[in-house]
């Protein structure tokens, strides 16, 4: 494999076409739910602000987002990692 395939974690064309199709799937998603990327940027500079302003009492909802968060990235990440290592 070529330095740049191994960067990219395949061919060029092959990761555009895949960057293409997720693209396309997560504009659908966010139209339907009416989000625009600078309503995520605001949601996320007012979150900020929001834990800023609260202070420390904001530390606990702060581990209760990444708890909750991992509760759906953790599995997913094992699943496709089973699903990749039985490719090999």
């Amino acid at each position: 494999m070529s330095a740049i395939n191994r960067f990219l974690g395949d061919t060029p064309l092959r990761v555009a076409l895949k960057l293409l199709v997720l693209s396309l799937l997560v504009g659908i998603v966010m139209s339907a739910f009416g989000w625009t990327p600078w309503d995520i940027l605001a949601a996320t500079r007012d979150f900020f602000v929001r834990v800023w302003d609260m202070g420390f009492a904001a530390l606990g909802r702060f581990g209760d987002y990444i708890l909750l968060g991992a509760a759906v990235v953790v599995p997913v990440f094992i699943v496709l990692r089973i699903l990749n290592f039985r490719r090999t």
